[in-house]
């Protein structure tokens, strides 16, 4: 079965009639399920998806025996690779489409689990739903997932690998979340249109979330009709791929003439030009060999080509709210590491980031000259702050509430790198998480924290508690339990020192919780002190003020091992590890509630 398309068109449609979702970047599949044994999930091209995403299958057949799905059941959606609620990632889910080998096949779904997002139903037991108006499918649809239990909205925090995509007529308010977490777009579906198999419908249009940028031309393919564009990086020219749509006939024509009479050098059917036609492209996002969908925009006739620079592109690229301006770009910061990049890094891992600040009062270090310069903690927020930047007012502190990528992006360009904060959310006086800083004397000394993390681990696993771990991004681990709702300080001091003090009291050649640095005797501290009232920690994927600009990395605890080496977590290493595997601390917030941390605190009370 062919699936209905959108048109692609530049602006949302205005009306009542229309109803939008989030477009997300993934592979389109009709999953039907004839019999509990008998099951497909088919692609654009007519491929069985399912041999390629195992862990989908499993979750549905485990569905179907436990009684939670209707039989028969057809159902429209995307498979994904959940970056945030509103965006995903493409080129991971690529590489998962181009392996061939069971073993890789089933160790990646393992790593990070693909999710079947459902858009419509068109099937359902003995009724056949396509002919239904959108708006009843999708009523249906939202009764369908209520009953098995599913997720009504995506999140990469749920462990549920069939998830639902809602719909909404805030068409505004959901592109600009959409924008500012980087997805794909939105589709907009008028309320009556029909599920129409194989059509390319105007009933359905989507509207991508462009990016743009300048550039001038730089040659011609007349074999496919390509042309190149390049941006200057000083007096070198650095490509930036080619493009092929968005030209009228007119003028391609007029394009075409003019390489082909001021060319200034021919190679086959290739032909180069200098620079001097600037335009303007729109794009999904750049890979390395060039940018992805390229399309024409317009000719930027007034502008030169000196005035395309890479710096420039690289700024548009972070596709900043309009709040936002970038001030001293180039300025150095790390060896080789300019603020350009630092801002680079906030936007790529904004999606994984914003979850850890979110709610929490947030403790700064800044560093307004790099690590070249003197460094100054910030708990206030600066009387210059724009009005965007939320603020909560605790003990005479206005501390900075980071919620969105705006607030974001503005302490990236205030140079604010290392970015701490407390174990309570705001408003609430209970705690959430508990973390031990497991702090080796030094880097060459690091295998202590890869041991005391694993004994730890092991602890945690017999006491049935899910435990998360990241390198502090310094010289040590960070293990982190989030908990349920409604425990104290008090309670948390009696797990946390009861746990360190048994990890001491079995080893305590290697491991102390002594304060004092020159009576530790090189043995690695456990700092169980730090979780308290007031205090705070490194925020998972904050950037830390040491030479190397090293990250606090959430890890998998397959990675804890003798081989693990925390120097290898820099900003540019932490972007590409996010992309292809993920944020190991998905599913963090959802496993607090599920913890038996009353039965450890009663076990704990009963034995004190």
């Amino acid at each position: 079965m062919k699936p209905m398309l959108p048109t692609l068109t530049p602006d949302p449609p205005e009306g009542d009639m229309w109803l939008s979702e989030v477009k997300y970047d993934g592979f389109r599949g009709i999953l039907q399920i004839e019999t509990h044994e008998s099951m497909t999930l088919t692609s654009r091209n007519g491929t069985n998806l399912l041999p390629h995403f195992p862990e989908i299958e499993q979750y549905i057949r485990q569905m179907l025996e436990d009684d939670m799905l209707p039989v028969p059941l057809m159902l429209d959606g995307e498979i994904v690779l959940l970056r945030t609620a509103l965006s995903s990632e493409f080129r991971a889910l690529q590489a998962r489409g181009r392996m061939k080998n069971q073993k890789n096949i089933h160790r990646a779904a393992s790593i990070r689990p693909a999710v079947f997002l459902c858009f419509d139903l068109l099937h359902t037991g003995s009724k056949n739903t396509k002919d239904l108006p959108y708006e009843k499918r999708k009523e249906a649809l939202l009764a369908l997932f209520s009953r098995a239990g599913l997720p009504t909205t995506p999140s990469p925090h749920h462990r549920a690998l069939v998830q639902m995509i809602p719909f909404t007529n805030d068409h505004h308010e959901l592109l600009k979340n959409v924008y500012d977490q980087e997805g794909e777009g939105l589709v907009f579906k008028k309320k009556n249109s029909m599920w129409e198999e194989g059509v390319r419908s105007s009933d359905w249009v989507k509207v991508k979330n462009w990016k743009t940028c300048s550039c001038f031309i730089t040659g011609w393919e007349s074999g496919n009709d390509y042309f190149y564009v390049g941006v200057y990086k000083g007096e070198e020219i650095v490509s930036l791929g080619a493009f092929h749509f968005g030209l009228n006939p007119e003028e391609k024509r007029s394009l075409k003439h003019i390489i082909y009479e001021n060319h200034t050098g021919k190679d086959g059917t290739f032909f180069s030009i200098s620079p001097a036609i600037t335009v303007e492209l729109h794009y999904l996002e750049r890979y390395d060999d060039g940018l992805r969908e390229p399309h024409f925009s317009r000719f930027l006739f007034s502008e030169a080509p000196e005035s395309c620079t890479e710096e420039r592109f690289r700024i548009d690229e972070l596709s900043l709210p309009g709040s936002i301006s970038v001030t001293h770009p180039e300025k150095p910061i790390f060896e080789g590491i300019s603020k350009l990049d630092y801002l680079h890094y906030l936007r790529k891992v904004s999606g994984a980031l914003l979850p850890f600040l979110h709610g929490r009062a947030l403790t700064c270090i800044r560093y307004p000259h790099g690590i070249f310069g003197e460094s100054f903690y910030q708990k206030n927020t600066p009387e210059h702050a724009p009005d965007f930047v939320k603020t909560v007012r605790d003990d005479s502190i206005d501390y900075t509430l980071c919620h969105a990528i705006d607030t974001l992006m503005w302490l990236g360009n205030q140079l604010a790198l290392e970015l701490h904060v407390p174990f309570q959310l705001q408003g609430r006086d209970d705690v959430f998480e508990i973390a031990f800083d497991l702090d080796p004397p030094d880097r060459s000394a690091f295998p202590l924290a890869v041991k005391a993390a694993l004994i730890l681990k092991d602890i945690l696993d017999r006491l049935h508690l899910r435990s998360f771990v990241k390198t502090s991004g310094n010289k040590g681990l960070q293990v982190h339990i989030p908990i349920p709702r409604g425990y104290t300080w008090d309670d948390t001091r009696l797990f946390t020192e009861f746990i360190a003090r048994y990890l001491v009291s079995t080893h305590p050649e290697e491991f102390t919780v002594e304060r004092l640095k020159k009576q530790r005797n090189g043995r690695l501290y456990i700092d169980y002190v730090q979780h308290g009232p007031g205090k705070t920690l490194v925020s998972p994927y904050s950037v830390r003020g040491n030479n190397e600009g090293l990250v606090s990395t959430p890890l998998l605890w397959e990675e804890v091992n003798r081989d693990l080496d925390p120097s290898r977590f820099t900003m540019e290493a932490v972007v590409k590890r996010f992309r292809e595997i993920g944020c190991p601390f998905s599913g963090y917030y959802t496993a607090g509630e599920q913890q038996p941390f009353k039965e450890v605190m009663t076990f704990l009370r009963s034995n004190g």
